[in-house]
């Protein structure tokens, strides 16, 4: 039995749920990875000028450049219900529209204060779509700080797309979460030699580029927080393919053949294609391990890609787990990334800080890995941090990432060495 085979044979691992105070970022910064990916859309907030600030600070928008996304401010007369911000809207739109001639597709996204005063933005969308369609098509979704975890921004703004998908029963594969455009072309040329194809990305660089999906489709997951999108795309007939994420040498390599045993790839030609891409990924993570092998790590809740990383911690890099956090444990979603966690791990389903931050104090972790607010406090007490959002921002899935990967959660170790910590 393989090393893959005697994990998957263990039971799962027990899970703590805990409910109380929560530290997240709004599902609004999803906006700033996404309007990097689909070049011809445009993001339109409806909210407050905290929205505004928020959007800007995480997206670094310099002063005279010209980004593909703002923020509609809803004033006190529109929370007042003085004013019609169902027009107000429209308006803004149409003459946004008219200064940005390059944008197919507009995303109407919901806030906080849009929710609480009732603004409908799919009727707005619909009514829009009367005007604009076919040149532009307006897309409406939820970014509001209520949603679980901040990554869920990514999965309303790919569900709302979802309806808008042609039909096909053309067997194919689509991956499914937004990745970098450099991860995309690693991982296509990955297909193309394995022979697994046609492949399709979810979503496009372009929003107008939407692939289609039926009882032909087979759904491979670059990302764990895409759950209702995952599940909007199998009730139009897709198959959802069961793997681990593409973290590291083995996850990459366990991603891939999933797709390979869908496409009846012979094992020779898999190994062939494979086996010199995972050795290179093993060298650059070398040093890293040599780093990282043997010390102990804390994941607080934050971004839902916990479980996929400490996986690839463990099992890559020697790292031993005190306990793994997420906001929410969609079983679906991580069903093969459990089967490969480390019986005795604790897992932590939701957040109740102050009990969290108690057990990381109580464990003194060589590195904890958590949320922007709770780094700088922790550093503060002497222990060493990596903030979970820079794994969201950077391109770490795949066989060419691997050592990039390893490199993010050494660095911190390495700093601390450096300044005699």
């Amino acid at each position: 039995m393989n090393d893959l085979a005697a994990a998957a044979s263990r039971l799962p691992p027990v899970v703590l749920r805990e409910r109380g105070q929560r530290e997240v970022f709004c599902g609004l910064t999803g906006i700033v990875w996404l309007h990097r990916k689909l070049q011809d859309a445009f993001f339109l907030v409806v909210g407050s000028r905290t929205c505004a600030h928020l959007i800007q600070s995480a997206a670094g928008v310099m002063i005279f450049a010209e980004p593909r996304f703002a923020t509609a401010i809803l004033t006190d007369r529109d929370l007042a219900g003085l004013a019609d911000a169902g027009d107000e809207l429209e308006r803004h739109c149409v003459r946004l529209l008219e200064r940005r001639p390059n944008i197919s597709t507009l995303f109407l996204v919901g806030s906080c204060p849009s929710e609480v005063i009732k603004l409908d933005l799919g009727k707005a969308a619909e009514r829009l779509n009367a005007k604009l369609l076919p040149n532009v098509r307006v897309v409406a979704y939820s970014g509001s700080g209520i949603e679980t975890t901040f990554t869920q921004g990514e999965d309303n703004a790919l569900r709302a797309m979802v309806p808008l998908m042609p039909a096909s029963t053309e067997k194919q594969l689509l991956v499914v979460g937004c990745v970098a455009d450099i991860v995309e072309d690693q991982l296509r040329r990955a297909f193309e030699a394995l022979g697994v194809g046609p492949v399709h990305f979810f979503p496009a660089r372009r929003a107008t580029d939407l692939p289609a999906v039926g009882p032909g489709t087979q759904l491979l997951l670059a990302q764990p927080f895409n759950g209702e999108t995952v599940r909007a795309l199998v009730a139009r007939g897709a198959t959802l393919l069961e793997a681990p994420y593409p973290f590291g040498a083995e996850g990459t390599t366990a991603w891939l053949q999933a797709a390979a045993d869908a496409w009846e790839i012979p094992a020779s030609h898999f190994q062939a294609v494979t086996q010199p891409l995972a050795e290179r990924a093993r060298t650059a993570m070398a040093h890293a391990r040599t780093r990282l092998a043997g010390k102990r790590v804390f994941f607080m809740p934050d971004s839902q890609l916990e479980i996929p990383l400490a996986r690839f911690l463990h099992r890559e890099l020697g790292m031993s787990l005190l306990e793994v956090g997420t906001p929410y444990l969609d079983r679906q979603m991580v069903s093969a990334e459990l089967e490969l966690m480390p019986p005795d791990v604790t897992l932590s389903e939701g957040q109740h800080v102050e009990r969290q931050l108690e057990r990381v104090r109580a464990s003194r972790p060589d590195l904890t890995v958590c949320g922007l607010g709770l780094a700088n406090p922790l550093e503060a007490e002497g222990l060493a941090t990596k903030w979970s959002i820079e794994l969201v921002f950077t391109p770490i899935h795949g066989y060419d990432q691997a050592g990039d990967l390893a490199g993010i959660f050494a660095r911190p170790l390495e700093r601390r060495e450096r300044l005699g910590l």
